[in-house]
């Protein structure tokens, strides 16, 4: 790549697959050693996501992982990617990540999302019955915010209490979406907004410039944007497409709902589509950013463009542990990533 490019921040989102033929032990090591890998090579951060119920997924307590992961690195930051808020109480989430920010000063990030990160039933059993599908989503979100600043209104219910443990830095706050709703919430409460391309490659961008423009101070004194995109990397075109199709296989899987670890290289060379299935491969291949570094690498400096974004946030789901960390390993030096 041309030396004139813009400068890119780039993190991780890690969703901790289980690949078939695979444990869940075997995809919380790669967890471990992805994370390491990225510290080394220089990426900005490395998020966990939250999900229940699963077989394709395999971490449901983020902050779990954090505690780990922090033990491991030197100096990536390191976060939720995110909560699913709906389930907990503030305060004790704002407790969980304090105490990682105690043990790792100025490397926590708390992203936070308003989906169950998995199916109604799960999300009930989770929740005891009393998932509230993100109707008091805003609310908690903005007493994240006073908890975390130590600035709880004096008719709060916090108000008075000591939060745990008491230190003098704080975690970044975030803002996750895949709708014009995430936008408008970080915007308004001042925090910093992270789009799911991944989930929803359409109109993004609108909802990004939204947010720049609408936001007011609050958490944070000015606006800060991520896009989170998928990619799968590889040498050459041919062995990117070859896995990516397994990665069509599992979004198949998503539509028609089935609940299965992510297709292995060999099932994805045996698969052969319906005519149906073609035409859902074709409406979610948007979603994937596809190729060599170079190909791979112009399509995101395009969407950081589109996005206005500050930084990329990059997921990638294989029928390989290795080909997940050889995508990252050619993102960074197609981008010049300092380790």
């Amino acid at each position: 790549m041309s030396d004139t490019r813009p400068k890119l921040r780039l993190s991780v989102l890690d969703q901790s697959p289980v690949i078939h033929g695979h444990t869940a032990r075997d995809a919380l090591a790669a967890t471990v050693e992805l994370a390491q890998l990225a510290d080394e090579l220089g990426y900005t951060r490395y998020w966990c996501a939250e999900h229940h119920g699963l077989h394709g997924v395999c971490n449901p307590a983020p902050e779990v992982m954090l505690a780990r992961l922090g033990s491991v690195t030197r100096r990536i930051r390191l976060g939720s990617g995110g909560v699913m808020l709906p389930y907990y109480s503030p305060f004790k989430v704002a407790e969980q990540f304090r105490m990682l920010e105690g043990l790792f000063p100025n490397r926590i990030d708390l992203a936070v999302g308003r989906a169950p990160g998995g199916d109604m039933r799960t999300a009930q059993a989770v929740a005891m019955g009393q998932y509230n599908r993100g109707d008091q989503f805003p609310q908690q979100v903005q007493d994240l915010a006073f908890l975390l600043r130590g600035e709880v209104p004096p008719d709060h219910l916090a108000e008075g209490v000591l939060l745990q443990p008491a230190i003098d830095t704080r975690p970044e706050l975030w803002v996750l979406g895949s709708s014009d709703f995430g936008g408008a919430l970080a915007a308004r409460l001042g925090l910093r907004f992270a789009f799911a391309h991944f989930i929803n490659a359409h109109h993004g961008d609108l909802v990004a410039r939204q947010y720049r423009e609408d936001f007011a101070p609050g958490y944070d004194d000015a606006p800060y944007s991520a896009a989170a995109v998928f990619v799968i990397c590889a040498d050459t075109e041919a062995e990117a497409e070859a896995l990516a199709r397994a990665v069509d296989i599992r979004r198949l899987q998503m539509a028609y709902g089935v609940n299965a670890p992510i297709p292995s290289l060999a099932q994805a060379a045996d698969f052969t589509p319906t005519e149906r299935d073609r035409l859902i491969i074709e409406r979610e291949r948007p979603r994937t950013l596809c190729g060599t570094p170079a190909q791979v690498a112009e399509r995101m400096l395009a969407l950081q463009d589109r996005f206005a974004a500050d930084e990329l946030v990059v997921l990638s789901v294989t029928a390989s542990y290795q080909a997940r960390l050889r995508t990252y390993q050619l993102l960074a030096e197609a981008f010049d990533l300092q380790g």
